[in-house]
């Protein structure tokens, strides 16, 4: 057992030995320069790390020359069927207060909007860029490609391209054998130097940040969203740990308590206004819930599956399940406006909508019913839900999907029923009626159920099918492809790719099975 401890850790320090080189993976972009510089000019492009702490390529880069912070306001990438306004305006707050904090430092952000590849070639022609500073991202379909052609061009043009990590995700890993030591020897590192004092470059426009209008972003009304920039996030994690947290491991579950008991913090990890780091420090130095750190450390777990197997975000994970749904454009819509019928489960749908945010149980159950109860594929459902999620987070979101619709072949099957999990988290129907007035006047015993009543309310629908026969028949057609020849070959073969390594008195939380781990 000793030795196989000190082999484990060996690994473990190899990859932590890696957090400072630019890896190259299925998914790695880095370019090695092959000459010199012909100018001076440190280009930092920054992506989902909106913030000047705890930031490895300014850091690096503000001692390699003078620095030229840049954000890229893409506008295919917002027109993605999984971008929305709701997360474009936390992404704009969290960029006016990044070009407050940069200008302090002597030079203010500069923003252009565009395609990526043509700004950073128009940046070259007119300045010229020694080198090219960004975290490694793991991200969604588009900015996997895009950053392929952008590491190609610098290859091209001999710019090397530097990418320390940000999260605990690592590049070119075959398997999870010593992922879980790694991760935390990178937490435990010291976080990174405050950047040097940068010089003011002249002549150049900083550019402004566009609205969602500007963007030709869809009207997406969320009267109760979370705002962006890094003082927010600092003022989330303080009030968590030292009072809104308390009761954290009990309260995160139920709607009625999760908004004030949970961080809040997954927006923020999302757009990088906090870093990984700096949060688990925190939480561990102020003896914040150990249920939230073990949280974070699931958090770049699942990402880590996007990173290891970007077909995750489209394939099925086992290809046993192809087909096995079909679009239902009708039951889809009820579902995403809050109709379906089941008051607790239309409740968590308009809670979300106003608010961007809802807990992990209730994402969990959300998904599990539009893909057992409504029969809806996971990928209609999880673009749906990614576009109300103002921290939609592409690692977690695409593999929580898997897990929640029986697709990922190595996880149980999880049908949620909608209405225990009223009665369980709402038994007296105080969050069904905040969300549907049209249910105030109907008694707790018939709240969970109104269409069981003798007069069932009249503007709020029938449910869409019932949910107990619709169950059954769900688990039947999935397990039934469980049974299938060479099913068990296939699965096995996505646990050694993708399967925790922890041992089992480490292992997460009983409701490590959510949609979006409980950072926020």
């Amino acid at each position: 057992m000793v030795k196989r401890r000190r082999v484990v850790w060996r690994i473990a320090r190899t990859f932590a030995e890696l957090c400072s080189r630019d890896n190259v993976s299925s998914r790695s972009t880095t370019s090695e320069s092959v000459s010199e510089p012909r100018q001076s000019l440190q280009v930092v492009w920054f992506k989902r790390d909106l913030r000047t702490s705890d930031h490895g390529a300014l850091s690096q880069a503000s001692r390699s020359g003078p620095v030229l912070p840049l954000f890229i306001v893409e506008p295919m990438f917002w027109a993605q069927p999984d971008a929305s306004a709701r997360q474009w305006e936390f992404c704009a707050e969290s960029l006016a207060e990044l070009r407050e904090a940069l200008a302090a430092l002597g030079q203010p952000l500069v923003i252009r909007t565009g395609e990526a590849l043509a700004v950073l070639k128009a940046l070259h022609r007119q300045r010229g860029i020694a080198q090219l500073w960004s975290h490694q991202e793991t991200g969604n379909d588009f900015t996997y490609r895009r950053d392929r052609l952008v590491a190609s061009w610098c290859r091209e043009q001999s710019i090397r391209w530097h990418q320390p990590r940000s999260f605990g995700v690592i590049r070119a890993m075959g398997n999870r054998d010593g992922w879980a030591p790694a991760w935390e020897l990178l937490m435990r590192q010291p976080v990174c130097a405050d950047p040097a004092p940068l010089t003011r470059l002249g002549g150049i426009d900083p550019g402004g940040i566009p609205s969602a209008c500007d963007l030709k972003l869809p009207s997406d009304p969320c009267p109760g969203r979370q705002r962006g920039g890094r003082s927010q996030g600092v003022a989330l994690l303080e009030s968590f740990l030292h009072h809104r947290g308390r009761r954290y491991a009990k309260e995160l579950s139920s709607p009625l308590t999760a908004f004030e008991s949970c961080s809040r913090l997954s927006a923020h990890l999302t757009f990088g206004t906090l870093s990984m780091r700096e949060i688990v420090q925190t939480a561990r130095l102020n003896n914040g819930p150990k249920a939230f750190v073990e949280r974070l450390h699931w958090h770049c777990h699942f990402i880590q599956k996007l990173e290891s197997q970007p077909s995750l975000e489209y394939q099925n994970a086992h290809r046993a399940y192809d087909g096995l749904r079909a679009d239902d454009p009708q039951r889809l819509a009820l579902w995403i406006e809050g109709r379906t019928g089941w008051p607790f489960v239309d409740a968590c749908m308009r809670a979300l909508r106003h608010h961007g945010w809802i807990n992990f149980r209730m994402r969990a159950m959300l998904m599990s019913v539009a893909s057992y109860q409504l029969w809806l594929p996971w990928r209609q459902s999880g673009e749906a839900l990614a576009r109300l999620f103002v921290d939609y987070e592409p690692g977690i979101h695409w593999n929580q999907c898997q897990m929640q619709s029986g697709t990922s072949g190595i996880n149980t099957v999880r049908i949620y029923n909608p209405i225990k999990q009223g009665l369980d988290h709402d038994p007296e129907g105080a969050f069904i009626r905040q969300w549907l007035p049209e249910l105030q006047g109907v008694p707790v015993s018939g709240i969970h159920t109104p269409w069981l009543l003798a007069q069932p309310p009249e503007t709020y629908p029938h449910p869409v099918v019932d949910y107990e026969a619709a169950a059954r028949q769900a688990r039947d057609q999935v397990w039934g492809l469980r049974k299938g020849q060479g099913y068990r070959c296939e699965a096995e073969a996505i646990q050694r790719r993708h399967g925790s390594r922890r041992r089992r008195r480490a292992r997460p939380p009983a409701d490590n099975g959510q949609l979006s781990l409980e950072l926020g």
